[in-house]
């Protein structure tokens, strides 16, 4: 029995989800502006294991959201799993943000675009097949009328995630669909890619990870 706490910190949401040979038990996650990531992840870790009856001991293996996002919150994330894993000497996942978001679309074909808001017309995204695969690798993207034109025409292309809604005016094009909720990563969509990356020995080096920033931390300024 491979059981895997899964945790996702890199936007608003603070998710921790908990899986047993790769089928969710539950979720506890919640989504506030404020980012008490700090405050309410170890309560839900806590809590998510007594509901279902399992101590830290049970746990196989611990996997984080690796990013692109939030500073704050992928560090967050990232050093409580560290803390865990190393505590419990048992390996540490590490699985890409946006993969975890485009797994929250259900299609047969075309293509899917998560993106994560970086404020102003400017997104963290990548692009990826109906099936999860990557086509065009994950950049930091400000957003005009030409983005994805090596898409126009073709197959349906689905935009998810709370980047996607600011860019549906500016991308008025005619096999486009965004997803008309504010939708953030939830460590519900982690399971599977968790479960299948531990059955791979697809672990990252505790000592030496660090999340995927894409972009420099910059310290906003007094005015």
């Amino acid at each position: 029995m491979i059981v895997i706490l899964n945790i996702e910190t890199a936007t608003k949401n603070c998710s921790v989800s908990l899986s047993v040979n790769g089928v969710v038990k539950e979720v506890i996650e919640i989504a506030e502006e404020s980012f008490s990531h700090a405050e309410k992840l170890h309560l839900f870790i806590e809590n998510i294991l007594k509901s279902n009856g399992f101590q830290m001991k049970d746990l196989s293996a611990v996997a984080v959201s690796q990013g692109p996002g939030s500073y704050t919150g992928l560090r967050i994330g990232v050093s409580s799993v560290k803390g865990l894993c190393y505590g419990l000497s048992i390996p540490m996942i590490a699985i890409d943000t946006l993969e975890i978001l485009a797994r929250q679309v259900k299609v047969d074909n075309g293509f899917i675009v998560p993106m994560i808001d970086a404020r102003r017309m400017e997104v963290f995204c990548a692009v990826f097949t109906h099936d999860y695969k990557l086509k065009q690798a994950i950049e930091a993207k400000v957003i005009d009328e030409a983005s994805f034109s090596e898409l126009w025409g073709l197959e349906k292309v689905y935009f998810i995630g709370d980047g996607a809604m600011k860019c549906a005016k500016v991308l008025q094009v005619e096999n486009f669909i965004f997803n008309p909720a504010i939708v953030y990563p939830s460590a519900r969509e982690m399971a599977t890619i968790s479960f299948s990356y531990y059955q791979e020995n697809k672990f990252v080096d505790i000592a030496y990870f660090e999340p995927y920033y894409l972009k420099d931390f910059v310290l906003p300024t007094k005015k």
